[in-house]
Formats: structure tokens, C-alpha cells, sequence
């Protein structure tokens, strides 16, 4: 592995709070294009996803959701599963961030992208009672709309109407709506 990727993956464990934060944002950027050394660091982020700290689930899970590109292998259509199910987190900020990068992982070939998309669309549907429920479709919404923008899948899109469209409390729907179009600006 690269010195300077080791030396992130270092700070990201640094109790220094600015230090691992700093170290996130310049892994998250470095994992926008392909890595080489993205099967050195896969196997731990996996066990991460049920580590006892929300905030290494959270880190595995976006940082998986970002390796997707990066995967010759196609690990990822073994380990999606796991790395969805941090998406319900008994820990909102935890879920929410894994919610929000779901959808890089569809980047990666067709199939993921199928499977992130039922993911996301199932997520909706059975979130409704949840505490969160409707942060969680708006989060959705969202990731559906990055999703759909990054692949021009009008598809995609088609589905994620659908499901605003779905939402019977109009006060609810407003806010879907309005992630849908925030979401495409971003």
C-alpha cells in the first residue's frame, strides 16, 4: 500500500478529532476514481460494518460503498448485503451515512446498480413507521436521484417518482420532492 494511504488510514484513528476528519475527507476524495489498493483495506472494512463504534461502521460502509469502482473482483456483489444493512443501524447518524453513499456502489457495473436500486427502493418502502421514517425516505430520494444522475438511467428516476408519488401525506411528499430536486443540483 502507498505510504501516504497508510499514513490516512493511521489518522482516521487518531483521537484527534480534526486529524481523523481531515483524513476521511482526503480518502473520500482519493476513492472518487479507482484505487490499486482497494483489496488491501476490503476484508477489514467488512468486519468493520459490525464493529461496536458507529462511527467505524459508518467509515466501512461509505468507504466499501466508494471501493465499489474499484472492485475487478466483484467482492461487492457478495458483501452488498452486509454493507446495506448498516443503512439500519440502530445508530441514525450511523444509518444515514451509509444510507448516503449507497448509491456509489451502483456505479460500479449494471447488476450493482440493480441491486442498490431495489435496496434503496425496498428501504423506502418498510421505513415508513420507523422514528426517522421520513429522514430516511428523503435520504432515499436522494441517493436514488445520485444514483440516477451519475448513470443517466431515466429508469432509475422513473422508479423514485414513483415512490414520492407513493408518499400519502402531502406534507411528506413536499419534502420528498424537494430532496429530489436538491439532490440534483448537488
Amino acid at each position: 500500500m502507498e505510504e501516504r494511504i497508510r499514513e490516512l488510514f493511521e489518522a482516521r484513528g487518531s483521537s484527534d478529532r480534526n486529524v481523523s476528519y481531515q483524513a476521511l475527507v482526503e480518502l473520500f476524495e482519493i476513492t472518487e476514481r479507482p484505487v490499486t489498493w482497494a483489496y488491501e483495506v476490503w476484508d477489514q472494512m467488512v468486519k468493520d460494518l459490525s464493529h461496536p463504534d458507529g462511527h467505524k461502521r459508518s467509515f466501512a460502509a461509505q468507504l466499501l460503498a466508494r471501493l465499489a469502482i474499484s472492485d475487478p473482483d466483484s467482492r461487492m456483489l457478495r458483501d452488498f448485503t452486509a454493507v446495506a444493512a448498516v443503512t439500519r443501524d440502530e445508530k441514525t447518524v450511523t444509518a444515514r451515512h451509509a444510507l448516503q453513499s449507497l448509491w456509489r456502489i451502483g456505479l460500479a457495473s449494471p447488476d450493482l446498480a440493480a441491486m442498490v436500486a431495489d435496496a434503496l427502493e425496498q428501504r423506502f418502502r418498510e421505513c415508513a413507521s420507523e422514528k426517522n421514517g421520513s429522514l430516511v425516505r428523503s435520504d432515499v430520494v436522494a441517493a436514488l436521484r445520485n444514483l440516477a444522475d451519475s448513470l443517466k438511467a431515466s429508469a432509475i428516476s422513473v422508479r423514485a417518482l414513483a415512490l414520492i408519488d407513493s408518499e400519502t401525506d402531502p406534507k411528506a411528499q413536499r419534502k420528498h420532492r424537494a430532496a429530489w430536486r436538491k439532490a440534483g443540483t448537488e
